[in-house]
């Protein structure tokens, strides 16, 4: 499956970093900011959704949500979130079907065989979940345009 601008996000059932069930109904009528990153504890990642947490006020002006989703366990988001005190919810992509879903799945990270873990990548939606921006780097270490992703925002 392939993520298309223009078109309906792909649906998803995840869990987040309070256990609690998440889908993508559950941000509907608001802008969503939908980040997936490699890993918590993670420099880049880190320096990434620290950007994001610092940059809330911004994004409530906009009036979008941010989301960050990774492979990791809801128990490590958990402990993620308050280490960097990110008050945007965390999803765990566990069983990695979300990240397959959104061509953002990295096999054989790092060169390692098996493992996997999701791509820097980010997908603006509209309050209907349509795709309206989506940039998925192949480079972990590679950073998004902070200041390009709220200049899409502020266009729609």
């Amino acid at each position: 499956m392939t993520v298309e601008v223009g078109k309906k996000a792909p649906d998803f059932k995840l869990v987040d970093s309070k256990l609690k069930h998440k889908s993508l109904d559950d941000y509907k009528g608001s802008k969503t900011v939908l980040l997936f990153f490699p890993g918590a504890f993670t420099g880049v990642c880190t320096k990434e959704l620290c950007t994001f947490r610092d940059s809330m006020s911004k994004y409530n002006n906009l009036k979008a949500k941010v989301v960050g989703i990774s492979v990791d366990q809801p128990f490590s988001l958990a402990q993620f979130a308050k280490e960097n005190n990110l008050t945007f919810d965390l999803l765990s992509d566990a069983t990695r079907e979300v990240s397959k879903k959104y061509d953002s799945l990295h096999e054989n990270f790092v060169n390692v065989a098996g493992l996997t873990a999701s791509k820097r990548s980010v997908f603006l939606l509209d309050g209907n979940g349509t795709v309206k921006f989506k940039w998925i780097s192949e480079d972990p270490g590679k950073e998004p345009d902070y200041a390009g992703i709220e200049k899409e925002l502020a266009k729609f």
